[in-house]
């Protein structure tokens, strides 16, 4: 019987020992990224889980599970305060994350579509004046904006956060849908041209439909940031009627102190829905957005 040779036997034995070591690598990484995104999303599971206890238990430990189980928070709050009803915050809030969306999506998208298709005097200039808009922060114009808007008379309205929406002000979005529409061949608008459709037509039958993506990107940011804006809505608004969601909350603090952490809680956890649903339905066209991955064949 031929006799194995032990230079080959410890060859498989280390070779074996080297490729079990990148599997143990990879499990390694895995679990730090398991415990990283427990750490990241543990607030958030707390916080669904304190809306279901009551006042008294919710700080004296940091368990998940409640010992008395109650949905008393969610009917307190959603009953509101001073005789309004949560739901009317969160119509107010619908209401003005939409008007706010329409006026990004319509003057976003023809600034952008002006700047990349259109030729004019100066062009590249007021394009570069654009994008420095992006640099200033927003506490630098908000001073002036207030004064602007006082004058109007338009402060405990909507119109100083809808009316600016209008005005291409958004300069990310601007710049997004740019660099989307620059993806887009010229000969389309060579072809759109032979067949008649002059700058409008063009710009609604085919670079509308051909930057979605970008269009729906801008529509889930707009959604996102006017849903947790807080210090632009209590800037202007100070009637109860117009509160929205994020005035809404504080309102459980100002009126009621800490016996209202549970509705605090509570609602909370209800004004998560709407953001987490967006991002989930619209996740694809999110990325696809953003990485302007240009025309598909």
């Amino acid at each position: 019987m031929k006799k194995a040779n032990p230079q080959v036997v410890t060859g498989l034995i280390y070779h074996d020992k080297s490729a079990s070591s990148p599997k143990l690598n990879a499990l390694f990484i895995h679990m730090v990224i398991i415990l990283a995104g427990f750490a990241m999303i543990y607030p958030l599971l707390w916080l669904i889980s304190a809306s279901f206890k009551p006042n008294t238990e919710i700080f004296q430990s940091i368990s998940f599970f409640p010992t008395t189980f109650t949905f008393e928070n969610y009917s307190q709050g959603w009953a509101g305060l001073s005789g309004i009803g949560f739901d009317k915050f969160f119509a107010n809030t619908f209401f003005l994350v939409a008007m706010c969306i329409i006026g990004n999506i319509i003057a976003c998208s023809m600034a952008a579509y002006a700047f990349a298709r259109l030729e004019f005097a100066l062009r590249k200039l007021w394009f570069a004046i654009m994008l420095v808009t992006m640099m200033l922060p927003f506490h630098v114009t908000v001073i002036p904006q207030y004064i602007i808007f006082n004058k109007l008379d338009l402060i405990n309205t909507y119109w100083p956060l809808i009316l600016p929406k209008f005005l291409a002000v958004e300069g990310f979005f601007v710049f997004l849908i740019v660099q989307f529409v620059r993806s887009i061949p010229r000969d389309l608008d060579e072809a759109v041209k032979i067949d008649g459709c002059g700058p409008i037509k063009m710009y609604l039958y085919l670079i509308m439909p051909l930057a979605l993506p970008a269009i729906i990107t801008t529509t889930i940011f707009t959604f996102i940031w006017i849903w947790n804006d807080f210090f632009g809505q209590l800037l202007y608004i100070s009637e109860i009627q117009l509160y929205t969601v994020a005035l809404g909350l504080r309102m459980f603090l100002d009126a009621m102190g800490q016996n209202s952490w549970g509705a605090l809680f509570a609602m909370s956890t209800l004004s998560l829905i709407p953001l987490f649903t967006v991002f989930i339905f619209f996740q694809r066209y999110l990325i696809e957005g953003i990485t302007t991955g240009g025309l598909k064949g």
